[in-house]
């Protein structure tokens, strides 16, 4: 048998040294050039470059970028079929075609106004059974489609600027931009590839083998593997800013573990009346087991159902017949103000009233109907301070202090309406994105019917102020729909990839 021809080259990245070393050092080529030579696809030969560079010298690249048209694949298809127009100009039969018809074609929208601009055919609305297309002209040249095999050919170049653009408007042709290499011979360049040596074992060291290996560089700037560990819902991140924002004003936390809670205390102890419509059921979710709930301050609870029903401490109530069975009723609470009520009233039993300050961050329910920004649970971020004369600027000298902790500094304040606040303000502030003012808060001074039956000294008064958890945090995340934020709808990888939480101040 004769001798066989040598074996061809294993790799791409053998392929393509073979071509380097009939170069001079210092001819160079383009990577698209080579691979097309060689007849590999570009991100083939590429993937050798990159390898053939983590072997040191071996090469040198340098990465180039150029723009190119290509066809998209509806340009492909009128490559192969006929542009749109054309395709209806020769679906219209000589006695026309009825328009009703030709809209099912799969080209016929589209060709329908191409070759109307072009004035190959012709409506007529007078016929009988609806307007009937017809042929304005005997034959048609598919200028579109030979501008596209132009581009495909690669004389792309040929084409006039305003062509490219009505081509690209129609989503025909698109200019994509390629990264290419210009490759030449390296310092250690060698057309055979020696993988390089990553650890030194000790067989080599006692062999005496590593002095003839090569080995690969060690890079001290690589990143090391991430470890697998948990993390942090966005919600949690900004729960936690806030949380450290109140404790570096002297607040206290209240305890919030007690999702259910009786109508009494999340209403009547907030001087809300029994007929207010937040207790409705299409407002608020009331519980089938347990119905009812039965442990109360007595003493306490007649002196709310006299001031609801009577009046008194200053003020003539609601004039109605309190019923103790609408307060005794179960609900999933719908604010954090019904804990407030509850540490308002243990202050009260002390022997001498001290002031204090509380918070709380925590979930509250209600019978929404979901939307991107409303959902049936959300938290609820709320302060309260009690001490003797505060009055309505110390209520907003506190606001001003907390939500510059927030990195909010430009504030308005409007007046509003709470039943258990008197006087209420809405907390506004400049949305510098928006360029507008939104609303990031309410706020106002708890009424003395609130407070007076608890027991705290008459010249005690309590100033109060609530946010949604949600809100600052959609913000500060980009996150357009509250679905995505809570709920069956989280995408895992946002949990993930969500930065830390940084509330400038």
């Amino acid at each position: 048998m004769g001798t066989e021809a040598a074996a061809a080259p294993s790799s791409a990245a053998e392929l393509l040294l073979q071509r380097l070393e009939r170069a001079s050092a210092e001819d160079g080529m383009c990577s698209l050039e080579a691979a097309a030579a060689l007849g590999l696809d570009h991100q083939v030969l590429v993937g050798a470059v990159k390898s053939l560079q983590a072997l040191g010298e071996v090469i040198e690249a340098e990465q180039r970028m150029s723009k190119k048209w290509e066809l998209t694949t509806e340009g492909e298809e009128v490559v192969r079929e006929g542009s749109h127009e054309v395709r209806v100009f020769n679906s219209i039969p000589l006695d026309g075609l009825a328009q009703s018809e030709l809209m099912k074609l799969p080209c016929g929208k589209v060709g329908f106004s191409k070759a109307m601009s072009n004035k190959w055919i012709q409506l007529d609305k007078s016929t009988e059974g609806g307007p009937r297309v017809l042929r304005a002209v005997e034959s048609v040249q598919d200028a579109v489609r030979e501008k596209l095999l132009q581009v495909q050919q690669g004389e792309a170049d040929s084409l006039e600027e305003k062509d490219k653009s009505e081509l690209k408007k129609r989503k025909l042709l698109a200019e994509v931009t390629m990264k290419t290499y210009w490759i030449k011979k390296g310092s250690a360049f060698s057309t055979t590839v020696t993988k390089q040596e990553t650890d030194l074992t000790p067989e080599m060291i006692a062999s005496g083998s590593w002095k003839d290996l090569k080995f690969k560089a060690y890079n001290f700037e690589a990143l090391g593997i991430m470890p697998e560990s948990g993390h942090l819902h966005p919600l949690l991140k900004v729960r936690s800013q806030f949380r450290q924002i109140f404790l570096e004003m002297g607040f206290t936390e209240m305890p919030t573990n007690n999702f259910i809670e009786s109508s009494f205390w999340n209403f009547d102890a907030l001087f809300q009346p029994q007929q207010h419509p937040a207790r409705d059921q299409h407002d608020t979710f009331f519980l089938k087991d347990p119905v009812e709930a039965t442990d109360f301050p007595m003493d306490y609870l007649k002196r709310v159902r006299r001031v609801h029903s009577q009046g008194g401490y200053g003020s003539q109530g609601y004039k109605y017949d309190w019923k103790l069975e609408e307060a005794r009723k179960n609900v999933l609470r719908t604010h954090t103000t019904a804990v407030s009520a509850r540490m308002l009233y243990q202050l009260a039993q002390q022997e001498k009233f001290t002031p204090a300050k509380y918070f709380s961050i925590d979930r509250v329910f209600r019978n929404e109907t979901l939307d991107a920004t409303h959902l049936a649970e959300f938290h609820q971020i709320e302060g309260v301070v009690a001490d003797y004369g505060l009055m309505l600027g110390d209520l907003m000298g506190v606001l001003k202090e907390f939500f510059t902790k927030l990195g909010i500094t430009q504030l308005r304040f409007k007046p509003a309406y709470n039943p258990y606040t008197e006087p209420s303000m809405e907390v506004f502030s400049y949305h510098q994105g928006l360029k507008k003012w939104v609303e990031v808060g309410n706020s106002g001074v708890f009424r003395p019917e609130m407070l007076l039956p608890m027991g705290l000294p008459e010249g005690v008064s309590v100033i109060a102020w609530g946010l949604s958890l949600e809100r600052p945090t959609m913000i500060k995340y980009g996150i357009n729909n509250i679905r995505e934020l809570v709920g069956h709808k989280v995408n895992l990888q946002m949990v993930y990839d969500s930065p830390l939480c940084r509330l400038d101040a």
